[in-house]
């Protein structure tokens, strides 16, 4: 990597990190001021992910899908947009993602808020078997100070949420005043460069980590204490890596020990990336060598309206 991609790729990080500095700082509620239960990431035009801070692994593997979904509502220049859906690039209600246009791209936080409405405070119900049950499902929508107020209304301790997201929504400011002050330091086309650099060099040293690993093909199940068997296949093919969870058990219809794709997707990126490269510079190339498939509606691979 030359001198200035390591400035810009720096400055990138720094943007993200500070987005979490302020959402954290900012935060009412010890959720997040004090478990720190919050995730930040920038990503291209493209809606791949070229930085992030060091955060939560689980938040920021599956923050590319919030992105994806956002983008297919086209969103404008000033507008911020919010969700919870777990089928739509979500973990689990609690944590809400808002997605903000940059000159660049996009930028995303996503914070697990105290509670969310649904059966019981915390919006974690023990016995929910359906998502609603959980709490209230926000899938990609505009944010504007309307439609923060009918959320939070549905919401236990409305001025802690309100508090909560406000905090996010200044991590969103400073990410667009940041990303402005690079390309009038850099230009344009350099910090374009810089960023698609920085996806691929990612990409590069995974892939080199992988094909240290011998190849073959690998299988081994476990399970819930219900019983409930996980089972995955994996596969070293080169420099790629192939996970399949064909066999594993349905969804749970009676409770909500289940868990959505894109979660899914991101602990198994997470784990090739610590095997493989450990160091790597942290971005969404690190993850573009892991393919993973699963049954929908499996235990891992949760359809709507499975509880989660």
């Amino acid at each position: 990597m030359n001198i200035e991609l390591q400035i810009i790729g720096s400055g990138l990080r720094a943007i993200a990190e500070e987005m979490g500095v302020v959402l954290i700082r900012s935060a009412f509620s010890a959720n997040i001021k004090e478990r720190r239960d919050c995730s930040t990431a920038l990503f291209d035009e493209r809606g791949r992910m070229v930085a992030q801070a060091e955060h939560i692994p689980v938040h920021l593997g599956a923050m590319p899908d919030a992105v994806a979904a956002v983008m297919r509502c086209e969103p404008g220049p000033d507008d911020v947009f919010i969700l919870n859906d777990p089928f739509t690039g979500g973990t689990h209600l609690p944590d809400i993602t808002l997605v903000s246009r940059t000159s660049l791209g996009f930028a995303a936080s996503r914070a697990h808020h105290a509670d969310v409405g649904g059966a019981e405070p915390g919006s974690m119900s023990a016995t929910s078997q359906t998502l609603d049950e959980e709490g209230v499902v926000i899938p990609p929508t505009r944010l504007d100070d309307a439609t923060l107020e009918a959320l939070v209304s549905r919401m236990r301790n409305p001025d802690e949420r309100r508090g909560d997201l406000r905090a996010q929504l200044a991590a969103h400011g400073l990410a667009t005043r940041r990303i402005d002050e690079v390309l009038a330091r850099h230009g344009r086309d350099r910090v374009t460069a810089a960023m698609n650099e920085l996806y691929d060099y990612s990409e590069r040293l995974v892939r080199a980590g992988i094909a240290a690993i011998p190849n073959g093909r690998y299988e081994a199940s476990d399970f819930l204490d219900d019983g409930t068997e996980i089972h995955v296949m994996l596969e070293v093919k080169n420099d790629s890596v192939e996970i399949d969870f064909a066999g594993t058990d349905p969804q749970q219809q009676d409770g909500n020990l289940n868990c959505p794709l894109a979660v899914t997707r991101s602990a198994c990126c997470f784990v090739v990336r610590c095997l493989a490269a450990p160091d790597v510079p942290a971005s969404g190339g690190a993850f573009a060598p892991v393919s993973v498939r699963a049954p929908e509606g499996s235990n891992i691979a949760t359809s709507f309206p499975g509880a989660l």
